[in-house]
């Protein structure tokens, strides 16, 4: 199952393809849990270029939150050190 909101618009098509491309690149495939995050946004930026979705920049700020927001909480949880790819969310 996947809870995400009915696509209507580029901020809900985009959370939606987010909750897709984490069954896409397949669970806990990376690690650490906040890069698993940044590949499910990646997919789902390509997915809605692909389909000519747009991109907009409150889509663009809804990614740069949620990924600061998932290496706040992996700092929380005492992560040793990031993986390069979330070093531009920082």
């Amino acid at each position: 199952l996947i809870e995400a909101p009915r696509p209507r618009g580029p901020m809900s098509a985009a959370i939606f393809l987010h909750e897709v491309g984490h069954h896409a690149i397949g669970f806990y495939r990376y690690k650490p849990r906040c890069l698993e995050e940044h590949h499910a946004w990646a997919w789902a930026l390509a997915a809605m270029q692909q389909h000519d979705i747009q991109i907009t920049d409150a889509v663009n700020k809804r990614v740069r939150d949620s990924m600061r927001y998932a290496i706040a909480k992996a700092n929380r949880r005492g992560i040793k050190s990031l993986p390069p790819e979330m070093l531009a969310y920082l």
